[in-house]
């Protein structure tokens, strides 16, 4: 999947020093995943790589996890997963990690508008982020991406979570461009 600044491509094992210093840090660490612990070191991170690739192997489509890469120097800067959620894997969820110093430039957007249209082209109706309640950076970025508030539950994880959604018909394209990043005149 590509985006006018990202390529979002299968994670390789040779990613794993750049897939460290995200999923290591402790500022990405705290809003992971409940499923997700902060990686702790780079024997650990191939390791999850691993896990990751082959997992990605046996998925059928849309779901999957991916780098988030850079277009104009090819760095990972990131990852995207579209996963089914537990406890009855017939919710999907839509996620990204960025490093904290890409934070700001709006490559959530990016990822957003490429994963659900990739969610979309396959078949998905609505595709959800479930955001811890103090995480307010990633619940601001979902609703300037057009999801949807639609609650709070425990259903995810067994945690209090607020729920945002997004249907095929509320993704405008024309939208997400109103959000252009600071680059861009």
């Amino acid at each position: 999947m590509n985006t006018d600044r990202l390529v979002l491509r299968a994670w390789r094992t040779d990613d794993a020093e750049a897939a460290l210093g995200i999923y290591g840090h402790a500022d990405v660490a705290k809003w992971l995943s409940p499923a997700m612990d902060r990686v702790p070191d780079l024997r650990a991170m191939r390791l999850l790589l691993q896990q990751w690739i082959a997992e990605d192997a046996r998925f059928a489509e849309p779901g999957g996890r991916w780098a988030v890469e850079r277009a104009a120097d090819h760095k990972v800067i990131g990852g995207a997963v579209l996963l089914p959620l537990p406890p009855g894997n017939e919710d999907w969820e839509m996620g990204w990690q960025l490093h904290p110093d890409e934070w700001g430039q709006d490559y959530a957007g990016e990822c957003t508008f490429a994963l659900a249209s990739w969610a979309f082209s396959h078949g998905l109706d609505e595709i959800f982020t479930v955001v811890r309640p103090d995480n307010t950076r990633t619940a601001g970025a979902v609703r300037r991406n057009g999801m949807h508030w639609v609650g709070e539950t425990r259903k995810y994880f067994d945690l209090d979570l607020q729920v945002f959604r997004l249907r095929a018909a509320d993704l405008d394209r024309a939208a997400h461009e109103g959000h252009r990043p600071p680059n861009h005149t």
